[in-house]
């Protein structure tokens, strides 16, 4: 064997011999003539580890990150080497390293380094968070009271509790992405402060008289229900595929892509007449909607996005079984009764009944609360130029 090649073996020959030193010499002269390869300036940093070299390992892993900066056994060795000859820089080295682990199981010498990184940096990451709670002047009590509460100062903190959550990489960014129309300059906004929307209080207040109207009419057999999902099994659709035609995920509309349901309608005068006060879009075959939306027990509705973000949707927790919960985003809530709440449906979102009851939640659409008035109608007329039906 000649060449590179026979150089590469000589190396490895050494290393079978127990010869680190000269084994580590010769990969160093060979890697600095030219043979640039991440894996054997990997392997260098191993025998100058071994060899009890650690700032020239840590050489030779740079070397090798310069090449494939997110290689995972490039970091994580980094990570180790800094434990020894820079603490207090070890902690970022294992959060950079823990964000490229790959998936399934590690082998056992590098799963157990791994363990030992994690526990240093979930050491790292509390102290880190402790600075960044300091550092934006929130203390934890003042933090936790305000954010159960309804207020613009409330909103204020939660929108710097997430600030400081994406940095901890604790969430992730989630954006609005409708499947049909995307109106540009909206805020991005997850859940929307409740404050904003004056006529949210007096839907909190009725939710007994929402909940006996919505149980009566469940109750009486004459109430018109249909699947939440019905669109034709050819369509370009995938989101919610196996709850497509199923009553597992029920609605009793109350308003239709703006038709009003009457024998569902007649039954919920309470309810109707707070739908009166909202503003909600009219649009020719698309909306109001307001529905009362029926989750069987044990079942969950997948990850999705809606239609436009320049509507937002409403839910008012109307008979919520213990444990029901809805996903917006990074942001997991549990459905209260007494507790209604606007959100974007365009950022993705997911829900699920573990009970083994039925769930009932009042949804209705209303407009996005940036949107001026030329703006609605521009929006209202293209979308119905555009036929869009404007299904929740």
């Amino acid at each position: 064997m000649t060449g590179l090649g026979g150089e590469l073996a000589r190396v490895d020959a050494l290393v079978r011999q127990g010869q680190l030193g000269p084994a580590a010499d010769l990969l160093d002269r060979l890697l600095l003539a030219g043979t640039d390869s991440a894996a054997h300036w990997l392997q260098l940093a191993g025998l100058r580890r071994a060899l009890r070299q650690p700032r020239r390992a840590l050489d030779a892993v740079h070397r090798a990150l310069a090449i494939a900066p997110l290689d995972f056994m490039g970091l994580v060795m980094r990570a180790a080497l800094l434990e020894r000859i820079d603490p207090s820089a070890a902690g970022k080295a294992w959060d950079e390293a823990l964000a490229q682990r790959p998936e399934g199981e590690l082998p056992p010498p590098l799963a157990a380094t791994v363990a030992r990184g994690e526990e240093l940096h979930a050491e790292w990451s509390r102290a880190r968070e402790d600075r960044l709670v300091r550092a934006s002047g929130q203390s934890g009590e003042d933090r936790k009271a305000n954010l159960t509460e309804q207020s613009p100062d409330a909103d204020r903190d939660r929108r710097i509790a997430r600030f400081r959550s994406n940095v901890l990489r604790k969430t992730r960014v989630f954006h609005s992405e409708p499947t049909h129309f995307h109106y540009p300059g909206l805020p991005e906004r997850e859940f929307h402060p409740s404050h904003r929307f004056a006529w949210l209080k007096r839907f909190a207040d009725a939710t007994d008289a929402i909940r006996a109207e919505a149980l009566a009419l469940v109750q009486s057999g004459r109430a018109e229900l249909i699947p939440y999902l019905q669109y034709r099994e050819h369509e370009a659709l995938a989101q919610w595929q196996a709850l497509n035609n199923n009553l597992d995920w029920g609605a009793l509309h109350l308003l239709k892509e703006g038709t009003r349901i009457d024998a569902n309608a007649d039954a919920c005068p309470v309810t109707m007449e707070l739908l009166s006060h909202v503003p909600q879009p009219r649009i020719a075959g698309a909306s109001p909607n307001a529905l009362f939306s029926l989750l069987a027990p044990r079942t969950a509705i997948p990850p999705h996005v809606g239609v436009s973000n320049a509507r937002l949707l409403c839910h008012v927790p109307v008979d919520i079984p213990s444990g029901c919960w809805f996903r917006v985003g990074a942001e997991t809530r549990f459905w209260k009764a007494g507790e209604p709440f606007v959100f974007d449906d365009t950022i993705e979102h997911e829900a699920a009944n573990p009970s083994d009851r039925l769930r009932i939640v009042l949804i209705f659409d209303l407009w996005h609360p940036d949107l001026d008035a030329v703006e609605r109608d521009a929006i209202a007329g293209i979308i119905a130029a555009e036929g869009a039906e404007g299904a929740l």
